[in-house]
Formats: structure tokens, sequence, C-alpha cells
């Protein structure tokens, strides 16, 4: 393992009725405060009618941010930014999936600078302060309410970056599964994608010795994959929520990455899909990924044989190891299939025309990766093998 330094202070809130702790976790960062949420789904489900009267409750003076994109803009967070300035807000509270949590943290930072927020995603200056915000789980996936970690869009130039910075960590988030049953079945299947290419993307490493780090992974994607049939059969059983509710936070709270040094190449490749088409982030995954793994295959084909082997149970006998892992692999694609992910761009209607784009996007910083170093040949390879 490598020498490593953990760190999360934000404090997680998990389980139903635990909404109640809401006054007595915001009423510490003060009584102004800024409610961000998306499209309005919060509002048919009873979640926002239940965090209006809590606020009510409290004597909070409450201004509201709606409609938070899936992917969400940077003209978006500039309002946010605009209305905590104008109003004086003391604290954010947001109410959603990862977008409206990823939203809110760049509002919280950037109200606190007198620039662009845009500059510490391109990395032309880093956050020095951000008002405190706490996060409302509605959907499982991002990991983002116990992360520091955010990704904003800027649809003007058809960017999606992701950036972080320790003062973008939540300072609690509540966790209800309840709160997930409403989610519509693609969401859901998205949200679940997600989790495990989190997950994957911290278990394909080349750090040895590592057993710990690997076995916890190995874990949460067994967990994933048992629970995900099982979930979507029965929509409303909030045993089966909560497994996934709490294998997402697990999932990118820093837990797995101790130690080990993972490759988060994937979500690059899907940010630049999804910058040019607006696609969901989860179905750009699912597509991506097992192409990623078939072109890296052989930079540690042992370390694919493991993931084969432990995960989906491949019976080695009489088998190479290329084989077992190439066969691991399709069992990925096979079960995100079956769950309902797509499988090709072509799912979306995306051809070869705008490839130059969105791997001109993927290279910005230049080559990327740590499991395989990705050129333009290789991000250019990748995608042609997702059409």
């Amino acid at each position: 393992m490598n020498p490593f330094i953990f760190y999360n202070p934000t404090k997680l809130i998990f389980g139903r009725g635990q909404l109640e702790q809401l006054p007595k976790e915001l009423s510490a960062y003060g009584s102004k405060v800024l409610l961000v949420y998306g499209g309005g789904s919060i509002k048919r489900n009873g979640v926002y009618d239940q965090v209006a009267g809590l606020l009510k409750g409290m004597g909070a003076e409450v201004h509201e941010l709606s409609g938070v994109e899936p992917n969400p803009r940077l003209r978006t967070v500039e309002r946010g930014v605009e209305i905590c300035k104008a109003q004086q807000i003391d604290v954010l509270l947001a109410v959603g999936g990862g977008s409206v949590i990823d939203c809110t943290k760049a509002i919280a930072v950037g109200a606190k600078y007198e620039g662009s927020m845009w500059d510490f995603v391109k990395r032309k200056a880093l956050p020095k302060d951000a008002l405190p915000f706490g996060t409302v789980l509605t959907l499982a996936a991002t990991g983002s309410e116990m992360n520091s970690g955010s990704v904003i869009t800027n649809w003007d130039t058809q960017e999606k970056l992701g950036w972080g910075s320790p003062y973008a960590f939540p300072k609690f988030s509540i966790l209800d599964p309840e709160f997930t049953a409403t989610v519509p079945e693609d969401q859901t299947v998205y949200g679940m994608v997600d989790i495990m290419s989190h997950v994957l993307e911290q278990y394909f490493h080349h750090t040895p010795h590592s057993p710990v780090q690997d076995g916890l992974a190995e874990a949460l994607l067994k967990t994933v994959i048992s629970t995900a049939p099982k979930l979507l059969a029965e929509p409303t059983n909030f045993e089966h929520r909560e497994i996934i509710l709490y294998s997402g936070t697990m999932a990118l709270n820093g837990l797995l990455a101790m130690g080990i040094k993972g490759d988060w190449a994937t979500h690059n490749l899907e940010h630049a899909v999804s910058a040019v088409y607006d696609i969901p982030h989860g179905g750009g995954l699912a597509i991506l990924f097992p192409n990623w793994m078939n072109h890296v295959l052989d930079e540690n084909v042992g370390r694919f044989k493991q993931f084969a082997v432990h995960v989906f149970n491949i019976d080695p006998s009489g088998k190479s190891d290329r084989q077992v892992a190439e066969e691991g692999i399709q069992a990925l694609r096979d079960f995100w299939t079956s769950i309902g992910a797509p499988s090709r761009l072509a799912d979306y209607k995306i051809d070869d025309k705008n490839f130059d784009v969105m791997v001109d996007r993927t290279l910005f910083n230049g080559p990327f990766g740590n499991f395989k170093r990705l050129d333009r040949e290789d991000v250019l390879a990748i995608y042609r093998a997702s059409l």
C-alpha cells in the first residue's frame, strides 16, 4: 500500500425518519438558508413539503434555487452565487441527488470568491473558503453527499469537468431510503451503474499488497450485483433501497481510495460525451467502461482475472488468465444490460461526428489515466469500440 492521510469531516445521518434531525443540524450554521433542488420531483413526492415544514418550524429565512439540471450548469451555479451574495445567505441546503449537491458545492465556494467559480474548475485558482452546507439525499448514485468532489458543465464551451476542495465537504448529510423510493427505474439503474463504476475505478490499480481495499471493493460490487435485480423487482422495498443507498456513499467517501492509486479515466471519457450530448451520466458509463476494460486489459491481466473470479465467480479451470479476464468483462456488460442499462453509443443516437471534439475535451490537461496512460489514439479507439 501507499502512504495516505484520510480526512472526511462530513456527519452522516442515516436511516428512515432521520429528517427530523435537520433543524438541529442546520441551525448551527445560521438562519438564512438557500434551499437548492432540481426539477420539481421533491415537490411531487412530498420531500419538499417535509423540508419546508421543518425550516419554517425553526424560523429560517428561506430563499430557493430550483431547476438544477442533471448535468449542473455553470450558469445555474452563478445564479446561486448571486442569491447568496445579495441575500447574505448563512448556510445552503441541497435536497436532491448528486447533481444538486455538486451544484451546491460550487455555489458554496463561489459565494466566497470575487471571480468566476469556473476558475476553480479550470485550476486557475483554489478555494480559500466556502459557505457551510448540508444535504438531504434523494438518489443513490454519486456519493457526493460524503466527499469533496463536484462536476460542473459549462454549456457555452461544451466542457464538463470535475473539481474538488477540502472546503467542499458537506457539514452533514441526511440519508433516508424512503426518499429514494419514487426515483424512476431508469435513474435507479443509472445510479447503480455509477456506484459500481466508482468502485471499479478504485479497484483497477497497480498498487501491490492491498487485500483490505480489494476485499472491500469486491464486497461492495457483489452487494450491488445481488441487490440490483431485487430492487428493480420491488422498488418500494426499503431494505433493498437502504443497501443501495449505503453502498453509494461507501463507494466514494474516501474509504476505498486509502493506500491505492485508482484510475478515473472512464469518468473523464464519459464527461466529454455528456458535455456534448447531455446524456445520463450512468448510461454513458455503462457504455464506455467495458470498452475501457478491454482496451487496458494487457496492462494487468491478473487484476482482471481476480475481478472475474472474485466478483462474478467465473470458473478459471482449464482457461488462460486472459480468457478468464475477458469473461469477467463480458459478465459486467451483460449484468448492466440485464438491469436495463445501454451498451452502445448508438442507443443514444450518437455517431462519430463529434469524436474529435470529445477527444480534445478529455485531453485538455494532456494524456490521462493511471492504470494505463491514455493518449489521443487510445481515446479514439475506446470511443470507436463504443459505437
